[in-house]
């Protein structure tokens, strides 16, 4: 089986883990085993990595790929669970994790995975292949409810148009395909949002991607998780490709490293606060003109990394 990602910021994120031969390291988003592949590379004899994914088909790939390497243990799972799948594999304490967050290039290129408005497909949109998927919601929820998916998870200014659209066009027949619901949202936005560069339908197909997947809940969770899992001087490296995720890893990763919050005119502290972790980089990496020019998909991402004290 072919799973095709390209993992973005691969040398920069790499780096920043500082991979230590005999180290434990945990890649909560395994995908096609890019970064596992090149944590391996580093990790040595004695070393382990767990990979994690909720794609079984990036768990077959990542199996066949690390087959026969006693360092390599490969799980099917949710990295929002990464702390007890952690626990239960023995990888505790780890001195490195890896969140690459967000859909992978093969769910987004395979149609039949129904990710893309940029194929006819069966309307899905599940990295777990199970579940409700995007076309259960956008047939039975009602117009407020859309509309306030695609206002939370999409930041859709035409959310309330958009639900109205998907609505009317549901009550002459049901809404199957991603085809089908990239021609409502495009009729259902002004003429000139279509004039526009880009297509209409992507914050629509984000919403409900996150949305299907609870991807927001399961980033809250699985950072709180990977950082309780490292050890002290261990290192989280997280990527994000949206602003809804990054506004999460950035507050998160601040909370961690704030200290007193005791008022500026206490003479002493009382509040007995200090912090957890540090940050490598202050406002966190962005692609290389070089990798924008290799990879567009890149021009989004975000690399943020925290050293837990």
């Amino acid at each position: 089986m072919e799973f095709s990602h390209v993992p973005v910021l691969f040398r920069e994120t790499i780096e920043s883990l500082a991979v230590r031969p005999g180290g434990h390291y945990i890649d909560g988003t395994a995908g096609g085993g890019g970064h596992s592949a090149a944590i391996l590379e580093r990790l040595g004899p004695g070393g382990m990595l767990l990979s994690i994914d909720r794609d079984p088909d990036a768990i077959a790939v990542c199996r066949e790929r690390f087959a026969g390497r006693p360092e390599s243990r490969v799980v099917e799972g949710n990295f929002c669970d990464l702390y007890a799948i952690a626990e239960r594999e023995g990888v505790l304490p780890a001195d490195g994790v890896l969140l690459d967050i967000g859909v992978s290039s093969h769910q987004l290129d395979d149609p039949a995975r129904g990710f893309s408005y940029q194929h006819d497909a069966p309307l899905d949109m599940r990295m777990s292949q199970s579940g409700t998927s995007a076309k259960d919601l956008v047939n039975t929820l009602s117009p407020d409810a859309l509309a306030d998916i695609l206002r939370r998870f999409g930041e859709e200014r035409f959310a309330w148009r958009i639900a109205k659209g998907i609505a009317a066009a549901r009550e002459k027949h049901p809404i199957e395909t991603t085809g089908e619901l990239a021609e409502i949202v495009k009729e259902s936005v002004p003429a000139a949002v279509r004039r526009a560069p880009g297509h209409p339908a992507r914050q629509t197909f984000q919403a409900l991607r996150i949305a299907v997947n609870g991807e927001l809940d399961a980033l809250q969770k699985g950072l709180e998780g990977a950082f309780e899992a490292l050890a002290p001087g261990g290192r989280l490296c997280v990527i994000t490709f949206h602003s809804l995720e990054d506004r999460i890893v950035k507050q998160q990763m601040a909370a961690w490293c704030q200290g007193c919050t005791c008022p500026p005119d206490f003479p002493v502290c009382v509040c007995g606060k200090k912090p957890r972790a540090k940050l490598l980089y202050h406002k966190g990496l962005t692609p290389s003109p070089e990798e924008l020019e290799k990879n567009p998909r890149s021009r989004s991402a975000r690399l943020r990394v925290c050293i837990k004290l």
